[in-house]
């Protein structure tokens, strides 16, 4: 029997409601008629702030518990909001937990941007640096914008608008596709 691959969803928001949340609720809601599990980290609050002379065995639990749960995954999907020009530094400072880490190398790697049209360029770009130096494998076509209107999103958090709903789903097909290509 096979095993549907794992996506971790990473939020770079700790805004309670928030629509990069939202988004990653949905494809977490989506995920089997994808055929993939889906699991929603929720330990950006917790996470030490990022010191070199910490990323040395043994790590603080916070990090140990990421870098395992990106190593247990088949994929990752980000949503992250932008604020003032680049990632929140709780969301970078995750990032810089996996950077001295193996677990993200080659790993297939996607983001969606919920920001509003002409906004969130530069989380995008940070994302692709930051990734970079990760050793991510970037699965290009699932890197995609899909603005989120907060009316859209039930009392579950769910977005409910069947267009974005679709295009969530796509993007997890692909990022599946993504991870099936490496065994």
């Amino acid at each position: 029997m096979t095993t549907s691959p794992l996506i971790l969803l990473l939020s770079g928001s700790l805004r309670s409601g928030s629509t990069n949340e939202a988004v990653l609720r949905t494809a977490q809601d989506l995920a089997p008629s994808v055929k993939v599990r889906a699991v929603l980290y929720d330990g950006l609050a917790r996470l030490p702030h990022f010191n070199p002379d910490e990323d040395a065995d043994p790590l603080p639990a916070p990090v140990s518990e990421l870098r395992a749960a990106i190593d247990a995954a088949a994929g990752i999907l980000i949503c992250a909001p932008e604020y003032a020009g680049t990632l929140p530094g709780s969301f970078k400072n995750l990032l810089d937990w996996t950077v001295g880490g193996t677990e993200i190398c080659d790993k297939p790697t996607a983001w969606i941007n919920a920001a509003a049209p002409g906004r969130g360029q530069g989380a995008d770009a940070t994302l692709r640096t930051v990734l970079g130096y990760t050793g991510a494998d970037i699965v290009e076509p699932a890197c995609v914008r899909l603005p989120v209107d907060r009316g859209t999103v039930d009392a579950e958090g769910l977005i409910t608008d069947p267009d974005v709903r679709r295009d969530i789903a796509r993007v997890m097909d692909l990022l599946a596709t993504g991870t099936t290509a490496i065994g």
